[in-house]
């Protein structure tokens, strides 16, 4: 029998975990938004390290999805200069969030078109009695959102957002999914202007 807090860690680790698979199971890859504080003065950080838990895992242990991303933001700031440290000056936290949506889109069909009014070519319409038709198309979807935040460890201040915004796709593989999430940050941290030293 599970206690409230034991199910309650449950669900939110099922809804991170599957948020995060946006980046990998978007039909048209998700979209992608980096932002900056422009008061701070990038060129003073040398470190960093990561969140102990990050937002999609658990307080007891880290998650596949965890290490991936580690492994994939580690690639990124390395890249760019940066050391992993103990006491680093930037601390780095992945969270992830599903949200249900309906999109709702109505077009208007005339009824001559087309077919037997098409000899009218356009240059002229029917009488009032001919009209438009609606058409109406309602989808349900889920969007997931995954955020990864640069915060400054001092003065526990962001300094820098990647966001991935998409719609979720099922029956992807696991290695579809390292590779769209390497790929997905990869996109956000060219987002991400500055370097070590």
């Amino acid at each position: 029998m599970f206690t409230f807090s034991e199910i309650k860690i449950c669900s939110r680790l099922m809804v991170a975990s599957i948020a995060i698979l946006l980046l990998a199971a978007c039909s048209s890859g998700p979209e992608i938004k980096s932002d900056y504080d422009r008061e701070v003065d990038f060129s003073q950080y040398k470190t960093y390290g990561f969140f102990n838990p990050m937002g999609i895992e658990n307080r007891n242990y880290s998650s596949i999805y965890g290490s991936v991303f580690r492994e994939a933001i580690s690639r990124e700031m390395e890249s760019r200069g940066y050391r992993l440290s103990d006491n680093p000056d930037l601390l780095i936290n992945v969270s992830a969030r599903l949200q249900d949506k309906t999109k709702v889109t109505t077009t208007s069909d005339p009824y001559m078109s087309g077919g037997y009014y098409g000899y009218r070519h356009g240059a002229y319409g029917a009488w009032g009695g001919y009209g438009y038709g609606t058409t109406t198309h309602v989808s349900n979807y889920t969007e997931g959102t995954v955020n990864v935040d640069l915060v400054d460890r001092v003065l526990k201040r962001m300094v820098w957002e990647g966001v991935g915004v998409g719609r979720l796709k099922e029956n992807r593989t696991n290695e579809e999914t390292r590779e769209a999430i390497n790929s997905a940050l990869t996109e956000m941290f060219a987002g991400y202007p500055f370097r070590a030293n």
